[in-house]
């Protein structure tokens, strides 16, 4: 343990009561809130908290954060309703554990979490504060739980990462399989294959950089690309599954649904995840459990095209983005800027589609599907991370569940699914195919 985990230690011990203290200012404090991101995950949490009829909204006081207090003051002027605003930066660990101190839950927007993300991580487990972030970064994930578990287990911090598009559909949408198939068959399935049939969205700025930063890791530190290749990478237990998992990095044809597949992007960091689920689950998918995700493409040739063509597409760039100067390049003349991402409109008419096949040793079968109304990577994304940290909050006792490095499915479960249900465009349905 590194001389960081003791000092978070011995804060952790000063902090314990304050852990589980609901008198704290603010119920939820959104860091990072001029973001991309995290404008639209203001404007809807402002939304949502004035117009809320049920508990879900009562009482809630909540303030945004970050640095630069001039465009807090911004985008405090285009809010709805008036909020606080709190001035933090990740360089200043005093302002940090200010901040942490006076809520229950922070919300992170800040990416790339691997440059950026672990003092707030700190702070947010030496005080005993529930945390929620937009990570698909796995070695990040892996590189806080070595560091920050002991401390956020002792004040009761509960840390759960990826509470957006990655990995909220993957980790609810098997946890939804799983326990309708639980009740139907009295066994859960030991197999689950995820396939996105459709989706319709643009990437930010903010996500290209956090790729281009776990390329360049990987690119630079062989031991990274061990991590990466790992599938129980977040499995933290002595006896970690060793079962061979498949991955669809390739294309691949279908012939049980008559469908090319191509490797999905985010299959990396949804995948971990959702084992890990199965760890903190006590193992209830099984010790042999199988899952992968891949992309649907159609039938026939114009398929097959499809299916080669997102996968050197993939594949290139992967490679451009581990070797510097390409990265630079592409980085510079290329992708999109930090602060950048998809209209409002584009925002408002994506969606995603994507589809569950589970399988239970005994062959039986069990069909579903998740779907979201927005863009998945910022308008629905935002919905899912503000009611995961409103959740945390409200529906989710210390008692229930204690501190340490949760995933959405573990931490939240059928809470979180009611809530996703009714407030954030997302669905859970049982279908034939």
């Amino acid at each position: 343990m590194d001389n960081n985990t003791d000092s978070s230690n011995n804060m952790a011990k000063d902090n314990m009561a304050k852990g589980n203290d609901k008198n704290r200012p603010y119920a939820v404090v959104l860091y990072g809130a001029t973001s991309f991101v995290g404008k639209i995950t203001a404007h809807y949490l402002t939304e949502f908290l004035s117009n809320a009829k049920d508990k879900s909204g009562a009482n809630v006081t909540w303030a945004i954060a970050g640095r630069d207090e001039e465009k807090l003051n911004e985008l405090q002027s285009k809010l709805a309703s008036k909020v606080d605003i709190i001035i933090a930066n990740s360089n200043d660990e005093a302002s940090l554990d200010d901040m942490t101190k006076q809520s229950q839950v922070i919300i992170s927007t800040v990416g790339p979490y691997l440059k950026y993300g672990e003092p707030l991580i700190k702070s947010c487990a030496a005080n005993g504060t529930d945390y929620v972030d937009l990570t698909g970064e796995a070695i990040f994930i892996k590189d806080m739980m070595d560091k920050y578990q002991d401390t956020a287990k002792q004040s009761g911090a509960r840390i759960v990462n990826s509470c957006g598009f990655d990995s909220i559909p993957s980790d609810l949408g098997v946890y939804f399989t799983q326990t309708h198939a639980e009740e139907t068959f009295g066994e859960t399935c030991d197999v689950i294959h995820m396939r996105v049939k459709a989706a319709k969205g643009g990437l930010s700025g903010g996500t290209i950089a956090s790729m281009a930063t776990i390329f360049e890791e990987v690119g630079e530190d062989k031991s990274r690309r061990k991590q990466v290749a790992n599938p129980y990478l977040l499995n933290d237990d002595k006896d970690a599954p060793n079962v061979r998992q498949d991955n669809v990095s390739k294309p691949e044809y279908d012939s049980e649904h008559k469908r090319w597949l191509a490797p999905f992007v985010m299959a990396s960091i949804n995948t971990r995840i959702v084992h890990r689920t199965n760890q903190l689950l006590d193992y209830e998918y099984g010790r042999d459990f199988k899952y992968d995700e891949a992309m649907w493409m159609k039938d026939g040739v114009k398929g097959q095209l499809s299916s080669y063509a997102m996968s050197a597409g993939l594949f290139g760039f992967a490679t451009a983005m581990m070797i510097k100067p390409s990265r630079e390049l592409l980085s510079k003349h290329v992708l999109p800027k930090s602060g950048s991402g998809p209209s409002k409109e584009e925002q408002e008419n994506g969606y995603f589609d994507i589809r569950l096949f589970g399988q239970t040793a005994n062959k039986e079968t069990i069909h579903t599907k998740v779907t979201g109304d927005k863009d998945p990577g910022y308008g629905s994304t935002s919905r899912m991370l503000a009611q995961a940290a409103l959740c945390l909050a409200q529906d989710v006792s210390k008692d229930d569940v204690g501190g340490g490095f949760w995933t959405p499915a573990s931490a939240m479960g059928d809470k979180l699914l009611t809530r996703l249900k009714a407030h954030s465009g997302l669905s859970f349905e049982v279908v034939d195919e």
